[in-house]
């Protein structure tokens, strides 16, 4: 299939074969965002199922101009898998619950710490342009490969490896100095 193909919007416009092609496009995108949340087979085939559903359900909201696909099945893929994981963690026995709640009670502490810096990661990934911004969410959020992101992007597997480093070298001096920045005006509000 054309990689150049905007599945999406042959959804939107009830073209036939649409799901497929989307299975066949980003299935493998969608089942490596869910084994990060899922660890059980059967949840994650579920959850999966689940995704899907609301990729497609939600196809007629995809704005090129605001992201890419790529970018976009991944937030919807993302923030379903957390719902899923909120859902299927709710109905489990209060037995089965103790060893989940402690996975669950780290992931949210890991999230919250994350929260604590959002903003001055935010900043710094915003000053980059997007093209680099496609690049860093496929290697840090979706934890495609140097060459899984060549392919998918259809540029050299070099190029990538450089922009790559390059950009996450930007993004800690721009994070530190955000950060320090931060520190300051803490300190004059105090």
């Amino acid at each position: 299939m054309d990689k150049s193909v905007v599945v999406l919007d042959l959804i939107a416009d009830g073209h036939p074969g649409s799901f497929e092609m989307l299975i066949e496009k980003y299935g493998n995108l969608v089942w490596s965002i869910g084994k990060k949340f899922l660890y059980n087979q059967s949840d994650l085939e579920d959850g999966v199922q689940e995704v899907m559903i609301a990729i497609w359900k939600s196809a007629d909201k995809f704005d090129q101009n605001k992201a890419s696909e790529i970018t976009f099945i991944s937030m919807i893929a993302r923030r379903r898998f957390i719902d899923y994981l909120r859902k299927i963690t709710k109905h489990k026995s209060e037995d089965s619950l103790d060893d989940e709640n402690k996975h669950i009670h780290l992931y949210k502490e890991s999230l919250l710490n994350e929260e604590t810096d959002l903003s001055l990661v935010k900043s710094a990934i915003e000053e980059l342009d997007t093209h680099d911004q496609e690049l860093l969410n496929l290697s840090v959020y979706q934890g495609y490969s140097h060459s899984e992101i060549s392919d998918i992007l259809n540029i050299p597997l070099g190029t990538v490896k450089t922009r790559i480093r390059r950009n996450l070298m930007k993004l800690k001096d721009a994070f530190a100095t955000n950060k320090r920045k931060s520190k300051v005006i803490q300190l004059q509000n105090g």
